[in-house]
C-alpha cells in the first residue's frame, strides 16, 4: 500500500490558555481530497496553520514526505511542496494577474522542478503565467489576465490564489474555503476545475462551510468541534454520526447539505 504523505499525530496548540487543538491525527494518502469541516471556531484555520507554518504546535508531529516539518518556516514548507491559499485573499493587488504568478515562478522550487506544472513547457515566464491562469478559468481573449488584481471579483481571485499555488508545481494544497464568496454559477464551475487537480496528481485538503459542494468532491472528511477531531469518514458517514449532528445542530451548513 501507498504511504501517507501527509500524516498529523497527536498535535496540540493552545493560545492563551484556550486550547484550540487537541491531540488532532490524521493521514493524508497521495492523490486524496480530504475535507476538513467544522463549526466556526472548532479549529480548522489552527490545524491550517499548524501545517503550513504559520503557527507552530506546542506538541505533536507534522511528517510530509517522511520528514517533521513542524517548525520549519511556511517559505521553507512551501519550497518542499505543500502549498495553501487563504480565505482572505492576498495578492500582489498593484500588479496585473498574471505578474503575480512570476514572484513563484522564481522560486527555487520552481527551478528544482525544472520550471512549472506539467513540465516542457516552452516560453518566456510572462506567457507560462498567462497559459497557467487560462487552465483554471481567465479568458486569455478578454484580457482578465493582463488586469490589475486590485480590480479582479471574487471569482476570479481565489482562481488566482489556487495559480499562485501551482506555479510552484505542489504535491499538495490546502484550500482553506475556495467557494467562500461565490455565485452558485462560479462554485459549479470551481468543482471540476479542483476535479481537474486531482486528475493532474494534486492532493488536496479542503477546508470549507460549503459542504454540498466539498462533499461532491472530498472521498474523505474529518470533522473537528472544540479543537479535537470528532469524526472521520466519507461524508455520508460523518454527516450520519451523532456527535456531529449535535455540533452543526441548527447551523446553516447541515441544511445547505440536506
Amino acid at each position: 500500500m501507498a504511504e501517507p504523505i501527509l500524516s498529523v499525530s497527536d498535535v496540540n496548540k493552545t493560545f492563551g490558555g484556550v486550547k484550540a487543538l487537541t491531540e488532532v491525527s490524521f493521514e493524508l494518502m497521495p492523490g486524496d481530497i480530504l475535507g476538513v469541516i467544522g463549526p466556526n471556531g472548532s479549529g480548522k484555520t489552527t490545524l491550517v496553520n499548524a501545517i503550513s507554518g504559520f503557527v507552530k504546535a506546542d506538541s505533536g508531529q507534522v511528517i510530509y514526505k517522511g520528514k517533521d516539518i513542524v517548525g520549519m518556516p511556511p517559505h521553507k514548507i512551501a519550497d518542499q511542496g505543500l502549498t495553501r491559499t487563504f480565505q482572505v485573499m492576498r495578492p500582489y493587488f498593484s500588479l496585473p494577474a498574471y505578474k503575480n504568478l512570476i514572484v513563484p515562478m522564481f522560486s527555487r522550487r520552481a527551478r528544482r522542478t525544472g520550471g512549472w506544472r506539467g513540465g516542457g513547457r516552452m516560453g518566456s515566464r510572462d506567457t507560462v503565467a498567462v497559459d497557467i491562469l487560462e487552465e483554471i478559468g481567465f479568458e486569455r481573449e478578454s484580457y482578465v489576465p493582463y488586469k490589475m488584481a486590485s480590480s479582479l471579483p471574487t471569482g476570479y481571485l481565489k482562481r488566482l490564489e489556487l495559480a499562485r499555488c501551482l506555479a510552484l508545481r505542489p504535491e499538495i494544497i490546502i484550500c482553506d474555503e475556495v467557494f467562500s464568496g461565490l455565485s452558485m454559477s462560479e462554485m459549479a464551475s470551481m468543482v471540476p476545475l479542483m476535479e481537474k487537480l486531482q486528475m493532474e496528481g494534486i492532493t488536496l485538503i479542503m477546508v470549507e462551510h460549503r459542504l454540498r459542494e466539498l462533499f461532491r468532491l472530498a472521498n474523505r472528511v474529518i470533522v473537528l468541534n472544540f479543537g479535537a477531531k470528532i469524526a472521520e469518514g466519507t461524508p455520508d458517514e460523518v454527516m450520519d454520526n451523532k456527535e456531529v449532528k449535535e455540533a452543526y445542530f441548527g447551523s446553516e451548513e447541515v441544511y445547505s447539505y440536506v
